[in-house]
């Protein structure tokens, strides 16, 4: 007849999704499958744990934690309630600056590993973006766990490298890992070659990474406006650190490793009292 009549669009729509191909559909297709998934997140198990679980034990047919985050997006939002986010829709990543393309990159699995070799990471932490664009140059020697540290006043290439550069020259280091971000193009003028970690996987300088946690950790946390920040404050701040005694390094402290091996040769005279205060 030409008109419209809302039931028979709903039953018609329902008979060709049936039909169709669409996220969860595995889960709706298989009663007790999803009844086990709706039980196991009510017990406050995660789709990793959920999927992990039916995979060790051998259940057939089984889906992977995407199928499951997939079909609680559209036809099982009722239990999204029982993440720990809580989310109904998969997070979108705002704000995401592009990856630069970076000069003479050379990828970190090419860097040698003769005996001998001193490697060092290097990578920035920074404030929240409601303030100034004060950014925290942070180097680690692996071998040592000694730290260099700098506080700049901006991210930008040229302020970065310059102050690597500065650093380079008081330590003994063969080799640089570093990430892929923009303040990485000028890694040429730092004075050491530099190798880049894959991208996505910070994981391939955990030192540093590890380091930036121990900053937060002991007197920088999270929020923290590094502009208010002044260096000669966090100059003591990472003396004190380098001076902890290390289980790793014998109960010894970074700076007498480092003397050891000859990374650096002398002691910096620091006071910690405003690192303390």
């Amino acid at each position: 007849t030409g008109r419209y009549v809302a039931n028979r669009a709903i039953d018609h729509a329902a008979r060709e999704r049936s039909r169709a191909k669409y996220p969860g559909m595995k889960i709706e297709a298989h009663p007790a499958l999803k009844r086990h998934i709706v039980c196991q997140l009510k017990r406050l198990r995660s789709p990793d744990e959920i999927a992990g679980h039916l995979k060790r034990i051998g259940v057939s047919p089984r889906v992977g934690k995407n199928a499951i985050y997939q079909w609680l997006y559209t036809d099982g939002q009722a239990y999204c309630q029982y993440l720990c986010t809580r989310r109904t829709r998969k997070h979108r990543q705002r704000g995401v600056i592009p990856q630069a393309r970076i000069p003479d990159r050379m990828p970190l699995h090419e860097r040698p590993n003769a005996p001998g070799l001193i490697h060092a990471e290097r990578d920035l932490f920074v404030s929240p973006r409601r303030y100034p664009s004060n950014s925290g140059l942070l180097i680690v020697v692996p071998e040592a766990k000694l730290f260099a540290w700098s506080i700049l006043p901006n991210r930008e290439s040229a302020t970065v490298i310059m102050a690597a550069r500065g650093h380079f020259n008081r330590l003994t280091v063969d080799t640089c890992t570093a990430d892929n971000g923009i303040e990485n193009v000028l890694h040429a003028m730092s004075g050491v070659q530099t190798y880049f970690c894959d991208r996505g996987s910070p994981w391939q300088k955990p030192h540093v990474e590890g380091g930036i946690g121990l900053v937060r950790r002991w007197f920088l946390p999270k929020g923290t406006n590094l502009a208010a920040v002044p260096d000669d404050v966090f100059q003591s701040q990472l003396h004190l650190l380098n001076g902890k005694y290390r289980k790793s390094l014998g109960y010894r402290n970074a700076y007498e490793a480092a003397l050891e091996r000859g990374i650096i040769t002398k002691i910096p005279r620091l006071s910690l009292t405003r690192a303390i205060a």
